[in-house]
Formats: structure tokens, C-alpha cells, sequence
């Protein structure tokens, strides 16, 4: 070979190790091929071998084996680099038979071969034994790290925890990347208490962590009391080690805070990240938006857009669920705006999200459209559109699951369940029966669903005759609809008897029973439920507080209620509306209308139930005036009254002989409020009107009733109109 033609070889190689294209690797590999072998061997392998790792690099498989099969000499570094090709792209029958030829072409494989095909996805546990003997015989096992990472590895990806552990004890060396590797492993597998215990050895060995430590600890921490104390710990570690300044290991950690349910922590670390990355954002706007802070979401996602920031799948799917959370069609609009114009509104997930967000709007002719652009629908997508129809109770979602099947769909629970949701008695049956050819009748939630549209359609018997078709106690769920059923029915007694076969029943199991007993007045069996749920390890949520205060309501027992009051405040329910509601009804009911006053002034959100049970409690204990203040404040507050609301205050100016004022809402109950006056306001004015001596306008608005008045009506005018003759 001439010097000119090495200096134009010289010139391609460095060109191609300096950007390689496919052009200037196909050119190298023609050159090499006129030109012929070179003089000196060395200078061959080496050209060739380039050759096949330039299109290797460029992803050309095929080339590079097509040059590894005409290479007139092969050397171990040869085999390795198409081992390693073969090995990453998972085609392990390839790689295993180039393995053979390698050893029958006299080569011993050497430790990289060994680790590219250990790291190889596709090997089988079989295979991998089979190179832990051959690199224990080669003594490459035991030369140092790379060979048994390799294989903890392999262990990992087929769940052999043990054999992995074992395989960590008993090499003689470890580099942090074994480390790193046992770590991560056992942090995916579950293994939290050993996974910390194996950092703490590690952190006392001395040596440098990395980044990769850090995140392999804290990718294990699930959300637990505990797991906060430890996340805590190691941030304090990873500031001291310098790693705070790390994305990678900077997003485990706002992972394991949002886990941990500690927003305050995981958005302070956010903010004050030095650097920040799509993925910080897109975890933050999620967790935001799952832990009922929807509308920081939506601003955060608006900051992200201000930094020119570009949102990716998953950031959108964030913020749409944040908008559905909201129930706000313009701020959901805007961002499906925004999705249109990046072009990702035919990608599956964010379509199926805008789908959701859509029909959960009520705009299912929009939710039906996203649907249309989704290229590649899955049975989420179906399902997203199928239960938007079925909320509206639209036959459309019976036609979607038929279309569904018809184009090679296989439907699942949630899918049955959004068709039932809705399903009418004449397409009942069919779906039952579509259900049990399918093999979803023993599915928990579909078989719950069953029971629901059963009940749902009047066929109460068949709905119960499921408990008899079953040999087994059915699961909880659809026992729970069951023990409803009874309920609402007031089968109290069959509600208590069947949910006690239960082996393990769920919160929902013990808020129907304590409701069951509250309903059949059995109070005592009602405060015992709750301390037996208590010693079980049930914790009560909303529903159970709910009953059981309306059962310290009846009774009229402030200590108790109070008890209560003070448990829900330590379960961090005191934001919810509903329970607060309840709470101010008991106080008010039980005479501490400061204590009403109170929770009700510390509400964040009060609806016209809140306002309704302010009124009533001001108004049961003498305060009037005040009750008829916060009902024009409610109005102010540009909320409007409903037949409670107006029965209530109509009450207080009973209480409180506000003659005039009550007669003046009542008057206006059609004009003002849109409400037709009903047998509580009637019977509210007569005996406002018969206890302030008003004797005769009474009489007028007895005369005017649209219907019969009732006992209670003529008893509080005859009640009157005897007081009125002994004044007399």
C-alpha cells in the first residue's frame, strides 16, 4: 500500500471517529476493500475493527456483521464488539452462537464478553449459570468487578433476590457500580429495610458516593412516616457530598416527598433547585394536581410555559388532570390548545386525558373528537369515552362497546363497569351475559358492578341472589353493595349479620355496619364499632365521622362529639366541607354555638349546606337576627338559596318572632328564590304567625295552600289560636 493511499485511510478514520456518518463508514469500508490487506496484519485488524464499530455506532447491525463474517483474521476484541452489538439489541440467540464459534475458534472469552452478555435482556437464568461457571474457570469471576455486576443483573431482572445477595457477598471486589447495581436491585424489588442498611455500609466504608447511589436508595422509599425521616436524612447527605446541585438524584428525592404526601417539602425543593429539568416540573404539576391542589397546578404549568420551557407527553397529561380536577373548560381549552399545537393531540395518553377531561365536562361531542384523533386507541381511551356517555346515561356507550369488540378490542373490568354504569334492563342481561363469556362474573369490580345495575333497575331480588350463587363469601366490594342494599331497604339486621362473615373487611364495610346500627338506633353498638375499628387497624375516614357525629347529634352529647372533633382534626380532615358541615350542626344541635361558629369561620370552602347549618344552629339557639344576617350574607356571597336554606332561616324567625322578616322571604320565595313554598315553610309561618298573635294572616296562608294542610299544621294554628283566647 502506497503512502498516499494510507494517508486517505488515515483521513477517513479520523473523520469517522470524529463524526461518524453512514456515507464516509461505507467509502472507508469500499477503500479498505480495493485497496486490498495491508502489509502488516496489526494494521488490518485494527482497520476493520474500526470499521465495524463505526456501524456499529450508527445502529447498522447488518454492515457490521457482513464485515465481521469477511474478516480474513478475527481477534477477541472482534467477537466482543459484535457480542456487544447482539447483547444490546437483545438478540441473545445471535450473540449465545457467536459465543460457541468464538470458543471453537480457539478464543477465550474475557471479562466483556462475560458482562455484555450478562447485561444481554433476553438471556435466560439457564444461560447466565452457564457463564458464572465459565467466567469462574477462567477466573475472570474473581479478577474483579465487571463479571459479577453483570450478574446481579441477571439475578434481578428474574427476581432471584437471594441468589443475587449471595453472588454480592462473595465477590472480592466491588466497585461502587456493584454497589450501585445491589442497591438499585434490591430498591426495586421491595427490599426498603435492606436496601438502607447496604447504603449504610456503604457511606462507612468511606468511598466517594455518586450520583447513581443516591438515586438507588431513594428509588425504594415508598411514602411511609419513616421513609420521610430517612429521605430527610439523606438530602442532608447528599447537600454535604455536593450531589444537591444533581438533577437526577435532586428529582428521586422531590419523588420520595411527594410519596410522602410532603408537598411543603417537595415544592421548596423544587424551587430551590439550582437546576431544573422537564421532569422536575412534570412531577411537581402532578402531585400538585393528585393532592387536591389543582389550581397551583394550573399556574405552575403557566410558569413552566413563561420560562420557555417545552411541556412533554407526560406534562400535559399533568396539567389536563389538573383542569378535570378544576371542572374548568376554559383553562382546559386552553391547554388543549397548546397540545394542538405541539402535535401530540393524536398521542394515546394525552388524547385519552383529553378525553377524560372532556366528558367528566359534560362536552362529550369535544371528548368524542379527541377520541377520533387518537392514532393508536387502547381500551383506556374506550373506556375514558365509554364512561362519559354512561355518566350521561346515553345509550352511545353501549354502541362504543359494541364498536369496540367489532374492531378487535378486548374489553376489561373497567370497561364492563362504565357500560353497566348506565345500562338499561333491556341491554342488562346481554351485558351479563357478554360478561360471564368473557370471564369477568368472579371479578370483584364487575361483579360489584353487576349488583349495582341490578339494584339500579328495580331487580332487587336478582341483585340479592347473587349471595346465593356463590359457595364462597363473595370478595368485599360487591359485599359491601350488598350490605347497602339491606340498608336501604332497612334490613339492618341482615346488614350487621352478612357483613360479619367478612375475614377482612374494608373502611367502607365498617361505615355501612355503624350506619346500619345509627339507622336501628342502637347507639351504643354505634360507638362501640367505632373503638372495635379502631383497635383493628382500620382508620375511620369521612363517612365513618359522618355517622357516627350524627349519632352524638340525636343523643345531644357535646363530650362525645367533641372526642370527635378533636380525632378528626389529628386525621387532617378538617378541610374537608362535608365533615365541617356535620360538625357545625352538632355543636349547633348540642347548645355550643361558639364551637359552631368557630369550625365554620375556619372553613376554607363553605357551600349553602354550610351556610344552611350556620343558620339552623344560630337560629335553635336564639340567635335570630344573627341567623337572618349570615342569610343575607350567603346571598351576598353569590350563593343561592335552596328550600333548606329557606326553611332554615324561615325557622330562626319562628325561634325568634321576626314577624315581618319572615313574611318578607316567604313572599318572595317564588318571585326572588325561584322556589315553591313547601309543607316545612307553611307549617315554619303558621307558627310564626299563631305565636306573635297573628291569628288571622294565618288563617289567610292556611287558606292559600296549594295542597291539605297537614297534622302538624293544625295543630300549631289551633295551639295558637288557644293562646290567642286566653290573652283574650
Amino acid at each position: 500500500m502506497s503512502s498516499h493511499s494510507k494517508q486517505i485511510l488515515l483521513n477517513f478514520l479520523k473523520s469517522c471517529s470524529t463524526i461518524p456518518s453512514l456515507h464516509e463508514t461505507k467509502c472507508l469500508h469500499a477503500l479498505s476493500i480495493t485497496m486490498g490487506p495491508t502489509p502488516i496484519p496489526n494494521q488490518s485488524i485494527f482497520l476493520h475493527n474500526n470499521i465495524i464499530s463505526f456501524y456499529l455506532s450508527l445502529g447498522q447491525l447488518l454492515h457490521a456483521r457482513n464485515v465481521f463474517a469477511m474478516l480474513p483474521q478475527k481477534t477477541v476484541v472482534s467477537y466482543n464488539t459484535i457480542i456487544a452489538a447482539y447483547s444490546r439489541c437483545g438478540n441473545v440467540d445471535d450473540a449465545w452462537s457467536l459465543l460457541r464459534d468464538m470458543r471453537g475458534s480457539g478464543f477465550v472469552p474475557t471479562q466483556h464478553t462475560f458482562s455484555t452478555l450478562l447485561s444481554c435482556e433476553s438471556l435466560n437464568l439457564s444461560q447466565g449459570l452457564q457463564l458464572l461457571a465459565l467466567s469462574i474457570k477462567s477466573g475472570d469471576f474473581d479478577a474483579n468487578a465487571f463479571v459479577g455486576t453483570a450478574l446481579l443483573g441477571l439475578f434481578g431482572r428474574h427476581g432471584c433476590l437471594v441468589e443475587a445477595f449471595f453472588t454480592f457477598e462473595d465477590m472480592p471486589y466491588k466497585s461502587l457500580v456493584t454497589w450501585n447495581s445491589m442497591l438499585s436491585l434490591l430498591a426495586r424489588n421491595g427490599a426498603v429495610e435492606d436496601c438502607k442498611v447496604l447504603f449504610r455500609d456503604l457511606v462507612r466504608l468511606g468511598i466517594a458516593l455518586s450520583e447513581g447511589s443516591f438515586v438507588a436508595v431513594l428509588t425504594g422509599l415508598i411514602g411511609s412516616e419513616n421513609d420521610l425521616k430517612y429521605g430527610q436524612q439523606i438530602h442532608g447527605l447528599m447537600t454535604k457530598c455536593g450531589f444537591d446541585c444533581e438533577i437526577i438524584a435532586v428529582n428521586s428525592l422531590i419523588s420520595v416527598y411527594v410519596k410522602c404526601k410532603a408537598m411543603f417539602m417537595a415544592k421548596r425543593l423544587f424551587e430551590q433547585a439550582p437546576v431544573q429539568n422537564v421532569v422536575s416540573w412534570n412531577m411537581i404539576i402532578d402531585a400538585l394536581a393528585k393532592n387536591e391542589r389543582p389550581q397551583m397546578a394550573f399556574e405552575l404549568f403557566l410558569n413552566m410555559l413563561s420560562r420557555g420551557l417545552k411541556p412533554s407527553q407526560a406534562t400535559y397529561v399533568a396539567v389536563i388532570d389538573s383542569c378535570t380536577r378544576l371542572e374548568n373548560s376554559v383553562h382546559g381549552e386552553s391547554v388543549h390548545a397548546k397540545v394542538i399545537r405541539s402535535g401530540v393531540e393524536s398521542d394515546v395518553v394525552v388524547g385519552t386525558a383529553l378525553v377524560d377531561f372532556y366528558a367528566k365536562c359534560d362536552k362529550l361531542l369535544f371528548a368524542h373528537n379527541c377520541f377520533n384523533q387518537i392514532e393508536e386507541k387502547n381500551v383506556v381511551s374506550w373506556n375514558a369515552l365509554m364512561l362519559g356517555y354512561s355518566n350521561i346515561c346515553s345509550p352511545t356507550s353501549i354502541m362504543l362497546l359494541r364498536e369496540m369488540l367489532q374492531l378487535g378490542y378486548f374489553p376489561n373490568e373497567f370497561s364492563f363497569s362504565a357500560v353497566l354504569k348506565s345500562s338499561s334492563l333491556s341491554h342488562l342481561h346481554q351485558l351479563h351475559g357478554l360478561v360471564i363469556r368473557m370471564g369477568y362474573e368472579n371479578h370483584e369490580y364487575v361483579l360489584s358492578s353487576l349488583i349495582t345495575a341490578y339494584t339500579r333497575n328495580g331487580l332487587i331480588n336478582e341483585a340479592l341472589s347473587f349471595v346465593k350463587e356463590f359457595t364462597d363469601p363473595l370478595l368485599v366490594m360487591p359485599s359491601n353493595i350488598i350490605a347497602g342494599i339491606y340498608n336501604r331497604t332497612g334490613q339492618y339486621h341482615e346488614t350487621v349479620k352478612f357483613l360479619s362473615l367478612l375475614e377482612n373487611p374494608d373502611v367502607a364495610s365498617w361505615n355501612i355496619v355503624i350506619l346500619a346500627c345509627a339507622r336501628s338506633n342502637n347507639y351504643n353498638e354505634v360507638f362501640e364499632l367505632f373503638k372495635h375499628m379502631h383497635t383493628t387497624g382500620i382508620h375511620p375516614d369521612k363517612y365513618t365521622f359522618m355517622s357516627v357525629l350524627s349519632v352524638c347529634t340525636k343523643l345531644c352529647s357535646l363530650p362525645s362529639g367533641r372526642s370527635l372533633h378533636g380525632l378528626i382534626i389529628k386525621t387532617n380532615l378538617t378541610c374537608d366541607t362535608f365533615l365541617c358541615n356535620v360538625l357545625i350542626d352538632m355543636y349547633g344541635k348540642c347548645g355550643s354555638i361558639d364551637s359552631s361558629v368557630k369550625v365554620f369561620k375556619e372553613m376554607t370552602y363553605r357551600n349553602v349546606i354550610t351556610w344552611t347549618a350556620l343558620i339552623t344552629a344560630l337560629g335553635l339557639n336564639g340567635y335570630a337576627r344573627e341567623a337572618l344576617k349570615r342569610f343575607q350574607d350567603m346571598e351576598l356571597m353569590g350563593l343561592k338559596p335552596d328550600a333548606l336554606a329557606l326553611r332554615a332561616v324561615l325557622s330562626a324567625c319562628r325561634y325568634g318572632g321576626l314577624v315581618s322578616e319572615g313574611m318578607e322571604i316567604f313572599k318572595h320565595m317564588g318571585t326572588i328564590y325561584g322556589i315553591q313554598p313547601e309543607v316545612d315553610h307553611y307549617h315554619c309561618m303558621v307558627d310564626l304567625l299563631t305565636k306573635n298573635g297573628q291569628i288571622n294572616e294565618a288563617e289567610k296562608i292556611i287558606a292559600r295552600m296549594p295542597f291539605p294542610p297537614t297534622a302538624n299544621i293544625w295543630r300549631s294554628f289551633l295551639e295558637g289560636y288557644k293562646r290567642q283566647e286566653i290573652v283574650n
